[in-house]
């Protein structure tokens, strides 16, 4: 790597943490400027591709730059995409919008930070949801550091005009019980009484001396249950215990990896509603016209896709008439001889 090279990686890599940190609140650039960067972008990949067709070559640290700029870019754009609503979604959402106001939801937090990235998003935006509709939240969690996931997206989500103009009180309208050791069994104990399980709040709070749950003996109090999941303990152990046993109504977020096995539940209808993944994310939040992370790390990540289809066609297209260049110059050579 030349000298040239490296400060010009070092400039775009202090403009990203720039951006991400020091800037107080979040750049958006507007439509208009989003779409230009758009366009400049499509111009330099045709001038690229021009001139891969001239036998002009491009190092693979372009390709490299590009798919970086594809992933970081998108995150600061105003443009969306159309993204469909599968059923599946919908029914979280219906289900949700169903409820009463004053209706108790109880959400476990059964990941950790590495799966934050796919589940966060659907668990701000559930949560936004929920206070939105003045519904109360219970939070638990069956993972260690699931509890403090919730707590930051519980900042927020408070952190809404909509939401902190309603002066939410702890205790009284949502609730962290935190982690409790146990798995599946953890469930069971609840099916017959929280408090035998939680005993306090994450706080260290007394179960009692929270109002919210004061009253809230086990599932039956509990009007619908969802689960943010990422592995073991998780929801398939939510609906062997909960569901299955003591009737709790819920639906669920998975990772992607995890959404496939989660199928034959919604099928059985023993699931009400599963969000998969960001993109489960991204159309729970149209669902719920509520713009937010997942929407945009879709675009993103269909920016990147892009990019990587287009440096394919050019690869493949440099690869074909590098040998069709190559023949002609040995048939010369032939000919010559």
């Amino acid at each position: 790597m030349s000298r040239g090279e490296l400060i010009a990686y070092l400039v775009i890599l202090a403009v990203v943490l720039l951006l991400a940190f020091a800037v107080p609140k979040p750049i958006s650039f507007s439509t208009t400027v989003s779409y230009l960067i758009v366009g400049v972008i499509a111009l330099v990949l045709l001038i690229i591709f021009v001139r891969t067709i001239q036998g002009k070559m491009v190092g693979r640290r372009i390709v490299f730059l590009f798919v970086g700029l594809a992933v970081i870019l998108p995150l600061f754009m105003t443009i969306s995409q159309p993204i469909p609503l599968s059923p599946e979604v919908k029914q979280v959402y219906d289900a949700v919008v169903a409820l009463k106001p004053g209706s108790k939801v109880l959400v476990s937090f059964d990941y950790d930070p590495p799966s934050a990235p796919e589940l966060q998003p659907m668990a701000e935006t559930f949560f936004r949801l929920c206070l939105t509709r003045d519904l109360k939240i219970i939070i638990m969690g069956l993972w260690p550091q699931g509890p403090q996931q919730a707590e930051i997206a519980m900042r927020k989500t408070l952190e809404y005009p909509e939401i902190a103009s309603k002066n939410l009180r702890y205790g009284i309208d949502y609730v962290n019980l935190g982690f409790q050791t146990g798995n599946e069994f953890v469930i069971q104990r609840m099916g017959g009484d929280f408090k035998s399980m939680f005993p306090t709040d994450l706080n260290g709070t007394a179960y009692d001396s929270l109002p919210l749950v004061r009253n809230v003996r086990n599932f039956s109090n509990i009007d619908y249950a969802f689960n943010l999941s990422a592995g073991y303990p998780g929801t398939v152990e939510w609906v062997q215990v909960a569901v299955d046993r003591y009737g709790l109504k819920m639906g669920a977020g998975n990772t992607a990896v995890q959404t496939t096995q989660m199928y034959p539940y919604l099928r059985a209808r023993q699931l009400v509603g599963l969000l998969g993944g960001l993109n489960g994310a991204a159309e729970f939040e149209r669902a719920a016209n509520m713009i937010g992370k997942g929407t945009k790390f879709m675009v993103s990540q269909s920016f990147s896709h892009i990019i990587v289809i287009a440096f394919i066609i050019i690869g493949n297209a440099a690869f074909f008439l590098g040998d069709k260049r190559k023949k002609k110059a040995d048939a010369a050579r032939e000919s010559g001889a």
